[in-house]
Protein backbone atom coordinates (compact mmCIF):
# COMPACT_ATOMS: atom_id res chain seq x y z
CA UNK A 1 0.00 0.00 0.00
CA UNK A 2 2.97 2.32 1.01
CA UNK A 3 4.33 1.75 -2.70
CA UNK A 4 1.38 2.06 -4.20
CA UNK A 5 0.40 5.83 -2.72
CA UNK A 6 4.59 6.60 -3.58
CA UNK A 7 3.83 5.91 -6.94
CA UNK A 8 0.53 8.09 -7.01
CA UNK A 9 2.45 10.86 -5.28
CA UNK A 10 4.81 11.18 -7.78
CA UNK A 11 3.14 12.46 -10.89
CA UNK A 12 1.18 15.36 -8.89
CA UNK A 13 4.44 16.84 -7.60
CA UNK A 14 5.92 16.76 -11.65
CA UNK A 15 2.18 18.34 -12.23
CA UNK A 16 3.20 21.00 -9.56
CA UNK A 17 6.08 21.91 -10.56
CA UNK A 18 5.31 23.32 -14.26
CA UNK A 19 2.63 25.34 -12.53
CA UNK A 20 4.59 26.62 -10.14
CA UNK A 21 7.24 28.06 -12.59
CA UNK A 22 4.43 29.55 -15.03
CA UNK A 23 3.29 31.38 -11.76
CA UNK A 24 7.23 32.70 -10.97
CA UNK A 25 7.77 33.21 -14.69
CA UNK A 26 4.44 35.47 -14.43
CA UNK A 27 4.98 37.35 -11.57
CA UNK A 28 8.16 38.49 -12.68
CA UNK A 29 7.02 39.25 -15.54
CA UNK A 30 4.54 41.83 -14.36
CA UNK A 31 7.58 43.24 -11.76
CA UNK A 32 9.56 44.12 -14.69
CA UNK A 33 6.65 45.52 -16.43
CA UNK A 34 5.65 48.01 -13.31
CA UNK A 35 9.60 48.82 -12.10
CA UNK A 36 9.41 52.02 -14.33
CA UNK A 37 6.15 52.79 -12.31
CA UNK A 38 8.29 53.00 -9.33
CA UNK A 39 12.42 53.32 -9.72
CA UNK A 40 13.73 56.64 -10.52
CA UNK A 41 16.22 56.95 -13.63
CA UNK A 42 19.52 55.97 -11.92
CA UNK A 43 18.08 52.20 -11.37
CA UNK A 44 16.11 51.88 -14.94
CA UNK A 45 19.62 53.48 -16.68
CA UNK A 46 21.39 50.59 -14.28
CA UNK A 47 18.60 47.95 -15.77
CA UNK A 48 19.10 49.06 -19.21
CA UNK A 49 22.65 48.58 -18.99
CA UNK A 50 22.36 45.14 -17.45
CA UNK A 51 20.12 44.05 -20.45
CA UNK A 52 22.21 45.42 -22.62
CA UNK A 53 25.07 43.23 -21.52
CA UNK A 54 22.61 40.51 -21.05
CA UNK A 55 21.98 40.32 -24.68
CA UNK A 56 25.99 40.96 -25.61
CA UNK A 57 26.59 38.05 -23.34
CA UNK A 58 24.10 35.29 -25.10
CA UNK A 59 26.04 36.12 -28.16
CA UNK A 60 29.42 35.28 -26.68
CA UNK A 61 27.90 32.55 -24.54
CA UNK A 62 26.96 30.82 -27.54
CA UNK A 63 30.77 31.47 -29.21
CA UNK A 64 32.33 30.27 -26.00
CA UNK A 65 30.54 28.26 -23.71
CA UNK A 66 27.79 26.66 -26.28
CA UNK A 67 30.88 26.03 -29.12
CA UNK A 68 34.35 26.64 -27.02
CA UNK A 69 35.17 29.49 -29.34
CA UNK A 70 37.34 31.98 -27.45
CA UNK A 71 36.80 35.74 -28.39
CA UNK A 72 38.63 38.48 -27.13
CA UNK A 73 37.70 40.94 -29.84
CA UNK A 74 33.86 41.54 -28.63
CA UNK A 75 33.97 45.13 -27.87
CA UNK A 76 34.96 45.47 -31.96
CA UNK A 77 31.31 44.00 -33.08
CA UNK A 78 29.38 46.07 -29.60
CA UNK A 79 31.27 49.25 -31.34
CA UNK A 80 30.47 48.73 -34.87
CA UNK A 81 26.59 48.20 -33.77
CA UNK A 82 26.68 51.76 -31.60
CA UNK A 83 28.30 53.67 -34.90
CA UNK A 84 26.26 52.01 -36.96
CA UNK A 85 23.34 53.19 -36.24
CA UNK A 86 24.15 56.35 -35.49
CA UNK A 87 25.40 56.56 -38.64
CA UNK A 88 22.62 55.35 -40.37
CA UNK A 89 19.64 57.03 -37.82
CA UNK A 90 21.61 60.77 -38.25
CA UNK A 91 21.22 63.37 -40.65
CA UNK A 92 24.30 64.33 -40.64
CA UNK A 93 25.90 68.29 -39.92
CA UNK A 94 28.92 69.12 -37.79
CA UNK A 95 31.06 67.41 -40.64
CA UNK A 96 29.50 63.47 -39.76
CA UNK A 97 28.34 61.33 -42.24
CA UNK A 98 24.46 60.77 -41.60
CA UNK A 99 21.80 58.64 -43.75
CA UNK A 100 18.64 60.01 -41.78
CA UNK A 101 17.45 56.47 -42.36
CA UNK A 102 13.98 55.47 -40.03
CA UNK A 103 15.44 54.39 -36.72
CA UNK A 104 13.91 51.54 -36.28
CA UNK A 105 15.62 50.37 -39.89
CA UNK A 106 18.63 51.49 -38.30
CA UNK A 107 18.45 49.07 -35.98
CA UNK A 108 17.80 46.05 -38.32
CA UNK A 109 20.81 47.96 -40.48
CA UNK A 110 23.36 48.25 -37.32
CA UNK A 111 22.79 44.69 -36.30
CA UNK A 112 23.43 43.30 -39.81
CA UNK A 113 26.72 45.50 -40.58
CA UNK A 114 27.36 43.25 -37.39
CA UNK A 115 27.12 40.28 -38.52
CA UNK A 116 28.42 41.47 -41.81
CA UNK A 117 31.68 42.57 -39.88
CA UNK A 118 31.49 38.93 -38.04
CA UNK A 119 31.26 36.86 -41.49
CA UNK A 120 34.35 39.08 -42.78
CA UNK A 121 36.12 37.16 -39.94
CA UNK A 122 34.62 34.20 -39.67
CA UNK A 123 36.91 32.16 -42.38
CA UNK A 124 39.94 32.57 -40.29
CA UNK A 125 37.00 31.95 -36.78
CA UNK A 126 36.52 28.89 -38.95
CA UNK A 127 39.97 27.57 -38.81
CA UNK A 128 41.22 28.69 -35.74
CA UNK A 129 40.66 27.25 -32.08
CA UNK A 130 41.13 27.60 -28.61
CA UNK A 131 43.59 30.55 -27.32
CA UNK A 132 44.46 30.86 -30.89
CA UNK A 133 41.61 32.61 -32.43
CA UNK A 134 41.46 34.91 -28.76
CA UNK A 135 44.91 36.38 -30.25
CA UNK A 136 43.56 36.48 -33.34
CA UNK A 137 40.23 38.51 -32.40
CA UNK A 138 42.43 40.75 -30.13
CA UNK A 139 43.77 42.38 -33.22
CA UNK A 140 40.00 43.46 -33.93
CA UNK A 141 40.31 45.64 -31.21
CA UNK A 142 43.52 47.39 -31.84
CA UNK A 143 42.26 48.00 -35.71
CA UNK A 144 38.64 49.25 -34.23
CA UNK A 145 40.33 51.54 -31.77
CA UNK A 146 42.61 52.77 -34.22
CA UNK A 147 39.04 53.24 -36.57
CA UNK A 148 37.32 54.74 -34.22
CA UNK A 149 39.83 57.84 -33.00
CA UNK A 150 40.82 58.17 -37.14
CA UNK A 151 37.87 58.00 -38.92
CA UNK A 152 36.06 61.34 -37.68
CA UNK A 153 33.59 61.07 -40.32
CA UNK A 154 32.17 58.30 -38.90
CA UNK A 155 32.76 58.34 -35.62
CA UNK A 156 33.44 62.05 -34.47
CA UNK A 157 36.76 60.87 -33.37
CA UNK A 158 37.75 60.84 -29.38
CA UNK A 159 34.64 63.13 -28.41
CA UNK A 160 32.46 60.32 -29.83
CA UNK A 161 28.75 61.66 -31.63
CA UNK A 162 25.07 62.10 -30.26
CA UNK A 163 23.37 59.18 -30.69
CA UNK A 164 19.98 59.74 -32.28
CA UNK A 165 16.82 59.04 -30.56
CA UNK A 166 15.18 55.75 -31.36
CA UNK A 167 11.39 56.52 -33.21
CA UNK A 168 8.88 53.74 -33.01
CA UNK A 169 5.59 53.77 -34.19
CA UNK A 170 5.14 57.73 -33.64
CA UNK A 171 6.56 57.35 -30.10
CA UNK A 172 9.98 58.91 -29.56
CA UNK A 173 12.59 57.50 -26.83
CA UNK A 174 13.61 60.69 -25.42
CA UNK A 175 13.69 62.67 -22.62
CA UNK A 176 10.53 64.27 -23.78
CA UNK A 177 8.13 63.49 -20.64
CA UNK A 178 4.92 61.35 -21.66
CA UNK A 179 2.62 60.52 -18.85
CA UNK A 180 0.99 57.13 -18.69
CA UNK A 181 -0.66 56.73 -15.46
CA UNK A 182 0.29 60.10 -14.03
CA UNK A 183 3.62 58.66 -14.10
CA UNK A 184 6.10 60.82 -16.57
CA UNK A 185 8.25 59.03 -18.83
CA UNK A 186 11.44 59.85 -19.82
CA UNK A 187 13.79 58.19 -21.96
CA UNK A 188 14.67 55.33 -19.51
CA UNK A 189 11.25 54.75 -18.81
CA UNK A 190 10.32 54.19 -22.69
CA UNK A 191 13.34 52.32 -23.77
CA UNK A 192 13.00 50.25 -20.41
CA UNK A 193 10.43 48.28 -22.52
CA UNK A 194 12.00 48.06 -25.83
CA UNK A 195 15.40 46.53 -23.69
CA UNK A 196 12.71 44.04 -22.30
CA UNK A 197 11.55 42.91 -25.78
CA UNK A 198 14.90 42.86 -27.07
CA UNK A 199 16.29 40.94 -24.25
CA UNK A 200 13.67 38.34 -24.02
CA UNK A 201 13.32 38.17 -28.25
CA UNK A 202 17.04 37.07 -27.96
CA UNK A 203 16.91 34.43 -25.07
CA UNK A 204 13.97 32.87 -26.63
CA UNK A 205 16.24 32.73 -29.95
CA UNK A 206 19.17 31.07 -28.57
CA UNK A 207 17.18 28.94 -26.11
CA UNK A 208 16.27 27.90 -29.18
CA UNK A 209 19.00 27.17 -30.45
CA UNK A 210 20.86 25.71 -27.89
CA UNK A 211 17.95 23.13 -27.73
CA UNK A 212 17.51 22.11 -31.25
CA UNK A 213 19.88 20.16 -33.56
CA UNK A 214 22.23 23.24 -34.39
CA UNK A 215 22.68 23.23 -30.20
CA UNK A 216 23.78 19.44 -30.34
CA UNK A 217 25.78 20.23 -32.98
CA UNK A 218 27.99 23.24 -30.99
CA UNK A 219 28.16 21.05 -28.09
CA UNK A 220 29.89 18.06 -30.06
CA UNK A 221 32.38 20.74 -31.41
CA UNK A 222 32.83 22.19 -28.03
CA UNK A 223 33.59 18.87 -26.08
CA UNK A 224 35.61 16.56 -29.05
CA UNK A 225 35.69 18.25 -32.49
CA UNK A 226 37.42 15.26 -34.05
CA UNK A 227 33.97 13.26 -32.86
CA UNK A 228 32.15 15.98 -34.34
CA UNK A 229 33.95 15.78 -37.85
CA UNK A 230 33.50 11.96 -37.82
CA UNK A 231 29.63 12.03 -37.41
CA UNK A 232 29.55 14.43 -39.92
CA UNK A 233 29.56 18.20 -38.39
CA UNK A 234 30.65 20.45 -40.69
CA UNK A 235 32.67 22.00 -38.34
CA UNK A 236 34.49 25.11 -39.87
CA UNK A 237 31.16 25.87 -41.30
CA UNK A 238 29.42 25.60 -37.77
CA UNK A 239 32.03 27.75 -36.05
CA UNK A 240 31.89 30.68 -38.68
CA UNK A 241 28.21 31.04 -38.54
CA UNK A 242 27.82 30.98 -34.46
CA UNK A 243 30.80 33.75 -34.54
CA UNK A 244 28.38 35.80 -36.92
CA UNK A 245 25.38 34.92 -35.08
CA UNK A 246 27.49 36.32 -31.72
CA UNK A 247 28.42 39.50 -33.86
CA UNK A 248 24.87 40.48 -34.43
CA UNK A 249 23.86 39.55 -30.86
CA UNK A 250 26.96 42.16 -29.75
CA UNK A 251 25.82 44.66 -32.66
CA UNK A 252 22.43 44.64 -30.65
CA UNK A 253 24.10 45.12 -27.84
CA UNK A 254 26.12 48.33 -28.75
CA UNK A 255 22.86 49.61 -30.39
CA UNK A 256 21.07 49.30 -26.66
CA UNK A 257 23.61 50.91 -25.34
CA UNK A 258 24.43 53.78 -27.40
CA UNK A 259 20.82 54.60 -27.19
CA UNK A 260 21.15 54.49 -23.12
CA UNK A 261 24.41 56.61 -23.27
CA UNK A 262 22.51 58.68 -25.90
CA UNK A 263 26.41 59.39 -27.03
CA UNK A 264 28.92 56.47 -27.64
CA UNK A 265 32.61 57.80 -27.13
CA UNK A 266 35.48 55.14 -28.43
CA UNK A 267 37.45 54.42 -25.12
CA UNK A 268 34.26 52.51 -24.04
CA UNK A 269 35.14 50.18 -26.27
CA UNK A 270 38.16 48.00 -25.65
CA UNK A 271 39.69 45.09 -24.15
CA UNK A 272 38.54 45.96 -21.12
CA UNK A 273 35.04 45.57 -22.00
CA UNK A 274 35.36 42.43 -23.80
CA UNK A 275 36.87 41.14 -20.62
CA UNK A 276 34.20 41.94 -18.76
CA UNK A 277 31.98 39.87 -21.33
CA UNK A 278 33.94 36.98 -20.50
CA UNK A 279 33.55 37.51 -17.06
CA UNK A 280 29.84 37.36 -17.39
CA UNK A 281 29.36 33.86 -19.10
CA UNK A 282 31.87 32.18 -16.56
CA UNK A 283 30.56 33.84 -13.41
CA UNK A 284 26.72 33.00 -14.86
CA UNK A 285 27.41 29.73 -16.44
CA UNK A 286 28.75 28.58 -19.67
CA UNK A 287 26.73 27.18 -22.33
CA UNK A 288 23.49 28.64 -21.02
CA UNK A 289 21.04 31.32 -21.79
CA UNK A 290 19.86 31.84 -17.89
CA UNK A 291 23.54 31.89 -17.32
CA UNK A 292 24.60 34.42 -19.48
CA UNK A 293 21.73 37.04 -18.08
CA UNK A 294 22.62 35.94 -14.60
CA UNK A 295 26.42 36.59 -15.13
CA UNK A 296 25.68 39.96 -17.02
CA UNK A 297 23.48 41.57 -14.07
CA UNK A 298 25.95 40.88 -11.91
CA UNK A 299 28.71 42.32 -13.08
CA UNK A 300 27.12 45.03 -15.26
CA UNK A 301 25.52 46.31 -11.93
CA UNK A 302 28.20 45.83 -9.79
CA UNK A 303 29.70 49.04 -10.38
CA UNK A 304 26.51 51.25 -10.52
CA UNK A 305 26.20 49.48 -7.05
CA UNK A 306 29.12 50.75 -5.41
CA UNK A 307 29.51 54.22 -7.07
CA UNK A 308 25.71 54.68 -5.50
CA UNK A 309 26.42 53.15 -2.08
CA UNK A 310 30.34 54.45 -2.10
CA UNK A 311 29.75 56.72 0.93
CA UNK A 312 28.73 53.85 2.88
CA UNK A 313 30.91 51.06 2.16
CA UNK A 314 34.59 50.54 3.57
CA UNK A 315 37.67 51.38 1.33
CA UNK A 316 35.43 52.44 -1.49
CA UNK A 317 35.65 56.20 -2.46
CA UNK A 318 33.57 58.29 -4.75
CA UNK A 319 35.15 58.83 -8.44
CA UNK A 320 38.20 61.55 -8.24
CA UNK A 321 38.53 61.68 -4.46
CA UNK A 322 41.33 59.58 -4.04
CA UNK A 323 41.50 55.46 -2.51
CA UNK A 324 39.57 52.58 -4.38
CA UNK A 325 37.00 53.91 -6.97
CA UNK A 326 33.90 52.05 -7.42
CA UNK A 327 34.72 50.70 -10.94
CA UNK A 328 38.00 49.30 -9.79
CA UNK A 329 36.80 47.86 -6.69
CA UNK A 330 34.42 45.86 -9.05
CA UNK A 331 36.79 44.85 -11.18
CA UNK A 332 38.60 43.06 -7.81
CA UNK A 333 35.66 42.02 -7.07
CA UNK A 334 34.09 40.22 -10.11
CA UNK A 335 37.89 39.05 -10.61
CA UNK A 336 37.49 36.69 -7.40
CA UNK A 337 33.97 35.73 -8.36
CA UNK A 338 35.68 34.40 -10.92
CA UNK A 339 38.47 32.34 -9.17
CA UNK A 340 35.67 31.38 -6.76
CA UNK A 341 33.37 29.97 -9.63
CA UNK A 342 36.12 27.72 -11.53
CA UNK A 343 37.32 26.71 -7.95
CA UNK A 344 33.94 26.09 -6.20
CA UNK A 345 31.04 26.23 -8.92
CA UNK A 346 32.23 24.75 -12.35
CA UNK A 347 28.66 25.50 -13.75
CA UNK A 348 28.37 28.91 -12.40
CA UNK A 349 25.91 31.03 -10.27
CA UNK A 350 22.97 29.28 -12.67
CA UNK A 351 23.80 26.01 -11.41
CA UNK A 352 23.22 27.02 -7.67
CA UNK A 353 19.75 27.44 -8.68
CA UNK A 354 19.51 24.16 -10.55
CA UNK A 355 20.89 22.27 -7.50
CA UNK A 356 18.61 24.08 -5.03
CA UNK A 357 15.35 23.46 -7.09
CA UNK A 358 16.29 19.63 -8.32
CA UNK A 359 18.32 18.45 -5.52
CA UNK A 360 21.43 17.82 -6.98
CA UNK A 361 25.02 18.81 -7.25
CA UNK A 362 26.34 21.26 -10.30
CA UNK A 363 27.17 18.96 -12.89
CA UNK A 364 25.41 15.61 -11.95
CA UNK A 365 22.73 14.51 -14.27
CA UNK A 366 18.91 14.75 -14.33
Amino acid sequence: MSDLLATQAKPRRVLRRPAARTCTAAAGALLLLALPFYLDRFWLQAGLFAMAAAIGAIGINLLTGATGQLSMGHAFFLAVGAYSYCVFAADGGDGLTGLGLPTWLAVVLATLVAGGAGGLFSPIAGRLRGPYLGIATIALIFIGQHVLFNARDLTGGFNGRDVPPLSLFGLTFDDRELLVANVPFGSAEKLWYAGLVLLLGGALFARGVLRGRPGRAMNAIRDHRIAAGVIGVPVARYRAAVFVLSSMYAGLAGVLLALVFQRTVPDYFGITLSLEYLAMIVIGGLGSVSGAVVGAAFVSLLPQLLTRYSDALPLVSAPGTGGIAPGEASRYLYGAAIVAVVLFLPGGLVRVAARRRFGRKPGEER
